[in-house]
Protein backbone atom coordinates (compact mmCIF):
# COMPACT_ATOMS: atom_id res chain seq x y z
CA UNK A 1 0.00 0.00 0.00
CA UNK A 2 1.47 3.66 -0.56
CA UNK A 3 1.75 5.71 2.94
CA UNK A 4 2.31 9.63 2.87
CA UNK A 5 3.67 11.28 6.01
CA UNK A 6 2.99 14.80 6.98
CA UNK A 7 5.34 16.33 10.05
CA UNK A 8 4.19 19.15 12.71
CA UNK A 9 6.79 20.77 14.66
CA UNK A 10 10.32 20.33 15.56
CA UNK A 11 13.17 18.80 13.73
CA UNK A 12 13.15 15.52 16.37
CA UNK A 13 10.04 15.37 14.97
CA UNK A 14 11.23 15.03 11.26
CA UNK A 15 13.64 12.64 12.66
CA UNK A 16 10.99 10.17 13.76
CA UNK A 17 8.52 10.73 11.05
CA UNK A 18 11.98 8.74 8.87
CA UNK A 19 11.87 6.39 11.36
CA UNK A 20 8.79 5.50 10.81
CA UNK A 21 8.79 5.25 7.19
CA UNK A 22 11.47 3.35 7.49
CA UNK A 23 9.58 0.60 9.37
CA UNK A 24 6.44 1.17 6.92
CA UNK A 25 8.83 -0.11 4.03
CA UNK A 26 10.20 -2.85 5.90
CA UNK A 27 6.82 -3.90 6.51
CA UNK A 28 6.40 -3.87 2.55
CA UNK A 29 4.72 -0.40 2.31
CA UNK A 30 5.80 2.29 -0.66
CA UNK A 31 6.18 5.89 0.84
CA UNK A 32 4.81 8.71 -1.92
CA UNK A 33 4.84 12.60 -1.45
CA UNK A 34 1.88 13.89 1.04
CA UNK A 35 -0.82 15.00 -1.68
CA UNK A 36 -0.77 12.45 -3.79
CA UNK A 37 -3.14 9.73 -4.03
CA UNK A 38 -2.73 7.22 -1.05
CA UNK A 39 -3.81 4.27 1.05
CA UNK A 40 -2.33 5.61 4.33
CA UNK A 41 -1.54 8.86 5.58
CA UNK A 42 0.56 9.09 8.88
CA UNK A 43 0.46 12.44 10.50
CA UNK A 44 3.04 13.18 12.90
CA UNK A 45 1.66 16.15 15.53
CA UNK A 46 3.78 18.33 17.77
CA UNK A 47 1.51 20.50 20.62
CA UNK A 48 4.17 23.23 21.76
CA UNK A 49 1.67 25.56 20.53
CA UNK A 50 -2.41 26.30 20.06
CA UNK A 51 -1.32 26.98 16.15
CA UNK A 52 0.16 23.43 16.15
CA UNK A 53 -3.38 21.62 17.16
CA UNK A 54 -4.99 23.87 14.48
CA UNK A 55 -2.88 22.91 11.46
CA UNK A 56 -3.48 19.34 12.39
CA UNK A 57 -6.92 19.02 11.92
CA UNK A 58 -6.12 21.49 8.49
CA UNK A 59 -3.59 18.48 7.66
CA UNK A 60 -6.44 15.98 8.00
CA UNK A 61 -8.70 17.92 5.50
CA UNK A 62 -6.43 18.08 3.17
CA UNK A 63 -5.17 14.39 3.34
CA UNK A 64 -8.45 13.24 2.75
CA UNK A 65 -9.15 15.77 -0.09
CA UNK A 66 -6.94 14.21 -1.83
CA UNK A 67 -7.65 10.32 -0.48
CA UNK A 68 -10.65 10.57 0.72
CA UNK A 69 -10.59 6.48 1.33
CA UNK A 70 -7.35 6.77 2.84
CA UNK A 71 -6.51 5.31 6.62
CA UNK A 72 -5.75 8.67 8.40
CA UNK A 73 -3.63 7.67 11.60
CA UNK A 74 -2.50 11.06 14.38
CA UNK A 75 0.54 10.58 16.47
CA UNK A 76 2.95 12.89 18.00
CA UNK A 77 2.70 14.62 20.77
CA UNK A 78 -0.85 16.16 20.49
CA UNK A 79 -2.10 12.57 19.92
CA UNK A 80 -0.26 12.01 23.45
CA UNK A 81 -2.13 14.62 25.13
CA UNK A 82 -5.37 14.77 23.50
CA UNK A 83 -6.05 11.11 21.68
CA UNK A 84 -10.28 12.09 22.42
CA UNK A 85 -9.76 15.70 20.56
CA UNK A 86 -7.81 13.95 17.85
CA UNK A 87 -10.16 10.93 17.66
CA UNK A 88 -13.32 13.32 17.32
CA UNK A 89 -11.91 14.66 13.83
CA UNK A 90 -13.85 13.93 11.18
CA UNK A 91 -11.85 11.39 9.03
CA UNK A 92 -9.03 10.23 11.30
CA UNK A 93 -9.35 6.27 11.96
CA UNK A 94 -6.76 5.55 14.99
CA UNK A 95 -4.67 7.30 17.14
CA UNK A 96 -0.99 6.48 18.43
CA UNK A 97 0.65 7.34 21.67
CA UNK A 98 4.52 8.35 22.22
CA UNK A 99 4.49 4.33 23.36
CA UNK A 100 2.74 3.34 19.70
CA UNK A 101 4.21 5.85 17.84
CA UNK A 102 6.62 2.96 16.08
CA UNK A 103 4.63 -0.14 16.36
CA UNK A 104 1.87 1.71 14.04
CA UNK A 105 2.59 -1.25 11.20
CA UNK A 106 1.93 -4.19 13.60
CA UNK A 107 -1.16 -2.52 15.78
CA UNK A 108 -2.80 -1.82 12.31
CA UNK A 109 -1.59 -4.54 9.82
CA UNK A 110 -4.55 -4.17 7.04
CA UNK A 111 -5.29 0.14 7.51
CA UNK A 112 -8.93 -0.43 6.87
CA UNK A 113 -11.16 2.68 7.46
CA UNK A 114 -12.99 2.57 10.86
CA UNK A 115 -16.54 3.42 11.65
CA UNK A 116 -14.89 4.26 15.21
CA UNK A 117 -11.50 5.63 15.37
CA UNK A 118 -9.26 3.20 17.59
CA UNK A 119 -6.97 4.87 20.36
CA UNK A 120 -3.83 2.94 21.02
CA UNK A 121 -2.71 5.79 23.89
CA UNK A 122 -0.84 4.52 26.84
CA UNK A 123 0.33 6.20 30.45
CA UNK A 124 3.48 7.26 29.88
CA UNK A 125 4.61 7.20 33.42
CA UNK A 126 6.99 4.89 32.94
CA UNK A 127 10.15 4.91 31.53
CA UNK A 128 9.72 4.82 27.95
CA UNK A 129 12.58 3.30 25.78
CA UNK A 130 15.25 5.35 23.45
CA UNK A 131 14.02 5.00 19.70
CA UNK A 132 16.55 5.97 17.42
CA UNK A 133 16.20 8.29 14.63
CA UNK A 134 17.55 10.61 12.21
CA UNK A 135 16.55 12.61 9.24
CA UNK A 136 17.70 14.46 6.11
CA UNK A 137 17.04 18.27 6.30
CA UNK A 138 16.52 19.05 2.42
CA UNK A 139 16.17 17.30 -0.64
CA UNK A 140 19.84 17.08 -1.35
CA UNK A 141 20.57 15.00 1.31
CA UNK A 142 23.61 17.13 2.67
CA UNK A 143 22.79 16.95 5.88
CA UNK A 144 21.25 14.97 9.07
CA UNK A 145 19.16 15.69 12.13
CA UNK A 146 20.73 12.88 14.57
CA UNK A 147 18.56 12.81 17.43
CA UNK A 148 20.28 11.88 20.58
CA UNK A 149 18.23 12.29 23.65
CA UNK A 150 14.62 12.05 24.15
CA UNK A 151 12.11 13.47 26.92
CA UNK A 152 11.84 15.95 29.46
CA UNK A 153 12.78 16.03 33.33
CA UNK A 154 12.52 19.95 33.59
CA UNK A 155 9.53 21.30 34.88
CA UNK A 156 8.62 24.39 33.22
CA UNK A 157 5.23 26.05 33.81
CA UNK A 158 4.32 26.54 30.08
CA UNK A 159 5.51 23.05 28.75
CA UNK A 160 3.53 20.01 28.31
CA UNK A 161 6.49 18.13 26.36
CA UNK A 162 7.45 16.11 29.77
CA UNK A 163 3.76 15.30 29.68
CA UNK A 164 4.25 13.88 25.87
CA UNK A 165 7.29 12.77 25.52
CA UNK A 166 7.90 11.84 28.99
CA UNK A 167 11.35 11.54 30.83
CA UNK A 168 14.65 12.01 29.29
CA UNK A 169 16.43 8.89 28.07
CA UNK A 170 19.35 8.67 25.63
CA UNK A 171 20.99 6.63 22.75
CA UNK A 172 23.92 4.38 24.50
CA UNK A 173 27.29 6.18 24.22
CA UNK A 174 29.01 3.39 22.83
CA UNK A 175 26.97 3.27 19.84
CA UNK A 176 27.18 6.79 18.66
CA UNK A 177 30.55 6.81 16.73
CA UNK A 178 29.03 3.73 14.26
CA UNK A 179 25.47 6.17 13.82
CA UNK A 180 27.85 8.95 12.78
CA UNK A 181 29.99 6.66 10.70
CA UNK A 182 26.75 5.89 9.05
CA UNK A 183 25.35 9.18 8.16
CA UNK A 184 28.79 9.60 6.32
CA UNK A 185 28.68 6.93 4.58
CA UNK A 186 25.59 7.87 3.35
CA UNK A 187 26.68 11.33 1.98
CA UNK A 188 26.03 13.98 5.05
CA UNK A 189 28.42 16.97 5.06
CA UNK A 190 26.73 18.35 8.42
CA UNK A 191 25.07 15.92 11.22
CA UNK A 192 22.94 18.38 13.51
CA UNK A 193 23.04 16.57 17.09
CA UNK A 194 19.54 16.69 18.31
CA UNK A 195 17.24 16.41 21.12
CA UNK A 196 14.24 17.61 22.99
CA UNK A 197 16.50 18.48 26.17
CA UNK A 198 19.84 17.99 24.13
CA UNK A 199 22.39 19.32 27.24
CA UNK A 200 20.21 16.98 29.15
CA UNK A 201 22.09 13.42 27.81
CA UNK A 202 22.75 10.61 30.26
CA UNK A 203 23.87 7.45 29.69
CA UNK A 204 23.37 4.31 31.28
CA UNK A 205 27.14 4.50 32.25
CA UNK A 206 26.43 8.22 33.36
CA UNK A 207 28.33 9.95 30.43
CA UNK A 208 27.10 13.09 29.70
CA UNK A 209 26.57 15.60 27.18
CA UNK A 210 29.96 17.25 27.28
CA UNK A 211 31.45 13.46 27.02
CA UNK A 212 29.98 12.95 23.64
CA UNK A 213 31.12 16.29 22.48
CA UNK A 214 34.53 15.51 23.42
CA UNK A 215 34.43 11.89 21.77
CA UNK A 216 33.09 13.28 18.23
CA UNK A 217 35.73 15.78 18.26
CA UNK A 218 38.70 12.94 19.28
CA UNK A 219 36.80 11.28 15.96
CA UNK A 220 38.90 13.38 13.53
CA UNK A 221 35.05 12.98 11.11
CA UNK A 222 35.17 14.05 7.89
CA UNK A 223 31.35 15.25 8.26
CA UNK A 224 31.10 18.84 10.38
CA UNK A 225 28.79 18.52 13.34
CA UNK A 226 26.54 21.34 14.60
CA UNK A 227 25.01 21.14 17.77
CA UNK A 228 21.05 21.61 18.08
CA UNK A 229 19.10 23.84 20.61
CA UNK A 230 20.38 23.41 23.95
CA UNK A 231 19.32 24.49 27.34
CA UNK A 232 22.02 27.42 28.84
CA UNK A 233 22.55 25.99 32.14
CA UNK A 234 23.85 22.86 30.45
CA UNK A 235 26.30 24.55 27.76
CA UNK A 236 29.58 23.73 30.13
CA UNK A 237 32.50 26.06 29.51
CA UNK A 238 34.37 22.44 28.63
CA UNK A 239 31.75 22.31 25.24
CA UNK A 240 32.43 26.38 24.26
CA UNK A 241 36.19 25.70 24.66
CA UNK A 242 36.19 22.56 22.45
CA UNK A 243 34.08 24.62 20.03
CA UNK A 244 36.49 27.04 19.79
CA UNK A 245 39.25 24.87 18.78
CA UNK A 246 37.29 22.50 16.70
CA UNK A 247 37.98 21.31 12.81
CA UNK A 248 34.89 19.21 13.32
CA UNK A 249 32.19 21.02 15.86
CA UNK A 250 31.18 24.72 14.16
CA UNK A 251 30.64 27.67 15.89
CA UNK A 252 26.96 28.02 15.83
CA UNK A 253 25.00 27.98 19.36
CA UNK A 254 21.03 27.67 19.79
CA UNK A 255 20.36 28.81 23.25
CA UNK A 256 16.97 29.40 24.62
CA UNK A 257 16.44 32.13 27.01
CA UNK A 258 12.57 32.70 27.28
CA UNK A 259 12.48 35.72 28.94
CA UNK A 260 15.14 38.51 29.81
CA UNK A 261 12.94 39.82 33.40
CA UNK A 262 14.37 38.22 35.88
CA UNK A 263 10.46 38.05 37.52
CA UNK A 264 9.29 36.09 34.78
CA UNK A 265 11.69 33.67 34.27
CA UNK A 266 11.17 32.76 37.70
CA UNK A 267 7.46 32.25 36.95
CA UNK A 268 8.35 30.24 33.86
CA UNK A 269 10.43 27.74 36.52
CA UNK A 270 13.75 28.42 34.23
CA UNK A 271 16.94 26.68 35.58
CA UNK A 272 19.10 29.76 35.08
CA UNK A 273 19.35 33.77 35.46
CA UNK A 274 18.97 36.36 33.40
CA UNK A 275 22.90 37.43 34.77
CA UNK A 276 24.02 33.92 34.10
CA UNK A 277 22.93 33.71 30.45
CA UNK A 278 24.38 37.49 29.88
CA UNK A 279 27.78 36.11 31.47
CA UNK A 280 27.00 32.70 28.99
CA UNK A 281 26.63 34.41 25.92
CA UNK A 282 29.86 36.77 26.46
CA UNK A 283 31.77 33.73 26.99
CA UNK A 284 30.84 32.59 23.82
CA UNK A 285 31.59 35.09 21.84
CA UNK A 286 35.24 35.79 23.82
CA UNK A 287 35.78 32.45 22.68
CA UNK A 288 34.45 32.61 19.37
CA UNK A 289 33.88 36.04 17.72
CA UNK A 290 32.43 34.70 14.44
CA UNK A 291 29.94 32.42 16.79
CA UNK A 292 26.35 32.55 15.40
CA UNK A 293 24.36 32.32 18.49
CA UNK A 294 20.37 31.95 18.06
CA UNK A 295 18.02 32.62 21.27
CA UNK A 296 14.11 31.12 21.72
CA UNK A 297 12.07 33.93 23.46
CA UNK A 298 8.25 33.61 24.60
CA UNK A 299 6.45 37.25 24.63
CA UNK A 300 2.54 37.47 26.54
CA UNK A 301 3.58 34.88 29.97
CA UNK A 302 0.89 35.81 32.24
CA UNK A 303 1.71 38.61 34.53
CA UNK A 304 4.05 39.59 32.17
CA UNK A 305 3.67 43.65 31.68
CA UNK A 306 4.67 45.99 30.03
CA UNK A 307 8.02 46.67 32.38
CA UNK A 308 8.56 43.26 31.90
CA UNK A 309 8.65 43.04 28.16
CA UNK A 310 11.09 46.14 28.19
CA UNK A 311 13.13 44.35 30.57
CA UNK A 312 13.00 41.28 27.84
CA UNK A 313 13.48 44.01 24.75
CA UNK A 314 16.34 46.07 26.48
CA UNK A 315 18.04 42.69 27.45
CA UNK A 316 18.59 40.80 23.74
CA UNK A 317 19.14 44.65 22.40
CA UNK A 318 21.95 44.84 24.16
CA UNK A 319 23.39 40.95 24.09
CA UNK A 320 25.33 39.90 21.14
CA UNK A 321 22.98 37.32 19.55
CA UNK A 322 22.45 36.59 15.49
CA UNK A 323 18.45 36.18 15.41
CA UNK A 324 15.55 35.40 17.64
CA UNK A 325 12.82 32.45 17.53
CA UNK A 326 9.82 34.53 18.59
CA UNK A 327 6.77 32.68 20.26
CA UNK A 328 3.99 33.90 21.29
CA UNK A 329 2.54 32.43 24.93
CA UNK A 330 -0.40 29.48 24.11
CA UNK A 331 -2.35 28.21 27.49
CA UNK A 332 -1.77 24.77 27.37
CA UNK A 333 -3.97 22.18 29.02
CA UNK A 334 -1.97 20.47 32.69
CA UNK A 335 0.05 23.36 32.80
CA UNK A 336 1.05 25.34 36.09
CA UNK A 337 1.11 28.70 34.04
CA UNK A 338 -2.41 28.08 32.43
CA UNK A 339 -3.89 28.89 36.37
CA UNK A 340 -1.42 32.39 36.50
CA UNK A 341 -3.24 35.78 36.85
CA UNK A 342 -3.10 38.78 34.78
CA UNK A 343 -3.23 37.04 31.26
CA UNK A 344 -2.21 39.05 28.83
CA UNK A 345 -4.66 40.13 25.69
CA UNK A 346 -3.93 38.53 22.29
CA UNK A 347 -3.06 41.66 20.87
CA UNK A 348 -0.56 42.78 23.00
CA UNK A 349 0.57 39.37 22.41
CA UNK A 350 0.98 39.62 18.69
CA UNK A 351 2.58 43.74 19.43
CA UNK A 352 4.87 42.37 21.54
CA UNK A 353 5.86 39.49 18.92
CA UNK A 354 6.22 41.71 16.23
CA UNK A 355 8.48 43.78 17.79
CA UNK A 356 11.48 41.46 18.64
CA UNK A 357 10.80 40.01 15.32
CA UNK A 358 11.93 43.23 14.12
CA UNK A 359 14.83 43.02 16.59
CA UNK A 360 15.39 39.78 15.20
CA UNK A 361 15.68 40.68 11.49
CA UNK A 362 18.01 43.90 12.72
CA UNK A 363 19.91 41.82 14.77
CA UNK A 364 20.83 39.17 11.69
CA UNK A 365 21.31 41.84 9.60
CA UNK A 366 24.00 43.27 11.69
CA UNK A 367 25.64 39.64 12.36
CA UNK A 368 25.85 39.21 8.21
CA UNK A 369 27.36 42.70 8.16
CA UNK A 370 29.91 42.08 10.69
CA UNK A 371 30.62 38.56 8.42
CA UNK A 372 31.55 40.28 4.88
CA UNK A 373 34.92 40.55 3.74
CA UNK A 374 36.06 37.33 5.56
CA UNK A 375 36.28 33.54 4.05
CA UNK A 376 34.07 30.61 5.61
CA UNK A 377 33.13 27.40 4.56
CA UNK A 378 29.44 26.60 2.64
CA UNK A 379 27.97 23.28 1.98
CA UNK A 380 26.19 23.47 -1.54
CA UNK A 381 22.21 22.80 -0.95
CA UNK A 382 20.22 23.84 -4.01
CA UNK A 383 20.82 25.82 -7.15
CA UNK A 384 18.61 28.09 -9.05
CA UNK A 385 19.12 27.24 -12.72
CA UNK A 386 17.32 30.40 -13.73
CA UNK A 387 20.17 32.91 -12.00
CA UNK A 388 22.89 30.09 -12.05
CA UNK A 389 23.21 30.23 -8.55
CA UNK A 390 23.70 28.04 -5.68
CA UNK A 391 22.74 28.13 -1.78
CA UNK A 392 23.83 27.44 1.23
CA UNK A 393 25.21 27.63 5.11
CA UNK A 394 28.50 28.36 6.07
CA UNK A 395 29.78 26.51 9.44
CA UNK A 396 28.20 30.32 11.57
CA UNK A 397 24.68 29.52 9.93
CA UNK A 398 25.18 32.19 7.35
CA UNK A 399 22.96 32.05 4.58
CA UNK A 400 24.98 32.54 1.23
CA UNK A 401 24.50 32.67 -2.66
CA UNK A 402 26.87 32.11 -4.84
CA UNK A 403 27.90 31.57 -9.22
CA UNK A 404 28.83 27.92 -9.46
CA UNK A 405 27.82 25.62 -12.44
CA UNK A 406 25.57 22.84 -11.81
CA UNK A 407 27.75 20.06 -11.62
CA UNK A 408 29.49 21.70 -8.42
CA UNK A 409 30.34 19.08 -6.06
CA UNK A 410 27.96 18.94 -3.03
CA UNK A 411 30.53 19.32 -0.80
CA UNK A 412 32.06 22.17 2.01
CA UNK A 413 33.99 24.76 -0.08
CA UNK A 414 35.51 28.18 0.94
CA UNK A 415 32.99 30.81 -0.22
CA UNK A 416 34.31 34.89 0.62
CA UNK A 417 31.47 36.88 1.67
CA UNK A 418 30.57 40.17 -0.21
CA UNK A 419 27.46 41.50 0.21
CA UNK A 420 23.99 41.34 1.79
CA UNK A 421 20.59 42.49 1.96
CA UNK A 422 19.82 41.23 5.51
CA UNK A 423 18.20 38.01 4.49
CA UNK A 424 21.34 36.50 2.07
CA UNK A 425 24.76 36.89 1.68
CA UNK A 426 26.38 37.07 -1.62
CA UNK A 427 29.12 35.13 -2.02
CA UNK A 428 31.76 34.16 -4.75
CA UNK A 429 33.95 30.82 -4.60
CA UNK A 430 37.42 30.69 -3.61
CA UNK A 431 40.54 28.43 -2.80
CA UNK A 432 42.64 29.50 0.24
CA UNK A 433 44.78 26.20 0.13
CA UNK A 434 47.23 28.16 -0.97
CA UNK A 435 48.60 31.75 -0.16
CA UNK A 436 47.10 33.15 -3.33
CA UNK A 437 43.03 32.79 -3.46
CA UNK A 438 42.10 31.86 -6.57
CA UNK A 439 38.80 29.84 -8.01
CA UNK A 440 38.00 26.36 -6.75
CA UNK A 441 39.32 23.65 -9.46
CA UNK A 442 36.33 21.99 -9.58
CA UNK A 443 34.47 25.26 -11.13
CA UNK A 444 37.49 25.67 -13.76
CA UNK A 445 37.17 21.97 -14.76
CA UNK A 446 33.52 22.04 -15.00
CA UNK A 447 33.28 25.58 -17.32
CA UNK A 448 36.36 23.82 -19.35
Amino acid sequence: MNVAFYTLGCKLNYAETSQLQALFEQAGHTPVKFGEPTDIVIVNTCTVTENADRECRQIVRRALRTSPNAFVGVTGCYAQLQPEEIASIEGVDAVFGAKEKFQIPALVPRFEKFETPFVFVSDIGEELEFVESHSADNDSRTRAYLKLQDGCNYKCSFCTIPLARGKSRSMEFAVIPEKIRNLEKAGYQEIILSGINLGDYQAVDGEEFTDVVRMIEEMKTNARLRIGSIEPNLLTQEIIDTVAQSQAFVPHFHIPLQSGSPDILKMMRRRYKVEYYHDLIHRIKTAMPHCCIGVDVIVGFPGESDEHFEETYQFLQELPVSYLHVFSYSERENTPAIEFANPVPPHKRAERSKRLRILSAKKKMEFYASQLDTIHSVIPESRDDLTGKWRGWTENYVRVEFSAPQGLLQRPMKVRLLSTDGEIVHAECVDTTDTQETVLPEYIAILM
